[in-house]
């Protein structure tokens, strides 16, 4: 057998083995969050050199420092009610607060808790809003404002329903947040108007479709033990308030005393003149009376003086301000009229406490700002606050009814 020379068997076995450099390369893929520090830093960089300085801003508030104040709830007496819970970034507190209200109607009229839906009579409200609109050709109101009573009238027209039923939240969200909701009505109702298109059916269904986006779309039944009924029945069957024996009452010296007046603020949107217009101690005397009688009260007023503070938690009117002797008919109709008090914010009145001093008040509060106090969800009014820019209330006629008297 013939010999193969060495030199050319070392090229053969180099040649035909195989080595790391060859084996056939399989690469592998991966899921990886993309940086780019350096551009990052470019952009922080800019953005800080085209910002300007915000400076910092302060308000002028009470000092309540060394002030005899209450401390907790458990210093009132109170009534039942569900637990305070957030309004989010909305202006429903109309709702938020109205609906708290009704629940302790409920709970004081049969012992029953029941929690109910904010956000169903809120859906309803915003198409009877954009309704409106187009009959008043966009003379009309639409904002995220409202009054107490809207939420009986919604009721009346479209029943409620129970809150686990319908939450007007997305799958995951923790708070309502209304601010693109609004706009995009806001937005669509400006070119309804621009473009004179006063087609009620097609406006109000887009606006429907916009509301099913944001908060999904409310139901049209619900079971409860086992039967199914409409939001109507649910309202007559499991509910069984006697909505026409709410009323509610105002205190301005604009409109004449013992007679049934509109509201005119713009969250009246749709011009109701149910409100009873009583003389400043009665007003005080009904809602004094009725939480001393188990009634809780839905009330409406302003929230925008020195004396009502978050953190501190209470609303109080200030001697800089107004001396407690001093309040009366005049001193609230002068700052309703040059609009130093406002129909700002729904709030439920829900305790009370008697000092020396005067009373304080239980206030259970969907907003922000009752959360950032050692009782978050309330605040604590003083009276002298509630005389001067509480607005109005809503309690049932049981508790005024000798004062109903004197209406024709």
């Amino acid at each position: 057998m013939k010999q193969i020379p060495l030199c050319l068997a070392i090229l053969l076995v180099a040649f035909c083995s195989p080595s790391s450099a060859q084996v056939e390369r399989r690469d592998k893929g991966l899921f990886v969050e993309p940086k780019n520090e350096f551009y990052d830093s470019i952009k922080k960089e800019i953005g800080a050199f085209k910002s300007k300085p915000e400076p910092a801003t302060k308000k002028f508030r009470m000092d309540f420092t060394g002030l005899d104040l209450p401390k907790t709830v458990e210093e009132f007496t109170s009534y039942w009610r569900t637990p305070p819970i957030s309004q989010g970034m909305t202006g429903t507190c109309w709702s938020f607060s109205t609906t708290s209200y009704f629940e302790s109607e409920i709970y004081r009229l049969t012992k029953r808790e029941i929690k109910l839906s904010e956000l169903y009579t809120v859906y309803w409200e915003y198409v009877e809003k954009a309704r409106r609109f187009v009959r008043e050709r966009g003379n009309s109101e639409f904002g995220e404002g409202s009054e107490a009573n809207a939420v009986t009238r919604i009721w009346k027209t479209y029943g409620i329903v129970p809150a686990d039923a319908y939450s007007g939240m997305q799958a995951g969200q923790k708070f309502h947040d209304h601010t693109a909701l609004f706009q995009e009505m806001k937005d669509y109702l400006t070119a309804v108007k621009n473009s004179n298109a006063w087609n009620e059916e097609v406006v109000v269904t887009t606006i429907k479709a916009i509301l099913n986006h944001h908060l999904g779309e409310p139901p049209t039944s619900v079971t409860v033990g086992g039967t199914r009924m409409t939001p109507q029945e649910y309202l007559k069957s499991v509910v069984r308030l006697k909505l026409d024996d709410y009323v509610s009452f105002l205190s301005l010296a604009e409109k004449p005393y013992y007679k049934q007046v509109e509201y005119e603020v713009p969250d009246n949107w749709w011009h109701s003149s149910e409100y009873h217009n009583l003389p400043l101690n009665e007003f005080m005397a009904i809602l004094k009376h009725a939480i001393r009688s188990g009634f809780t009260l839905a009330l409406g007023g302003d929230t925008s003086e020195p004396g009502y503070e978050g953190h501190a938690g209470v609303a109080m009117v200030p001697s800089f301000d107004i001396p407690s002797a001093y309040i009366d008919e005049n001193a609230r109709q002068m700052r309703f009229s040059n609009s130093t008090t406002q129909d700002d914010h729904g709030i439920h009145l829900v305790g009370f406490k008697e000092t020396p001093a005067g009373d304080w008040y239980l206030i259970k509060d969907s907003g922000a700002g009752s959360r950032n106090n050692s009782h978050p969800g309330y605040y604590f009014y003083h009276e002298d606050y509630v005389k001067l820019k509480i607005l109005d209330f809503m309690v049932h006629k049981d508790a005024a009814l000798d004062i109903l008297k004197k209406f024709k």
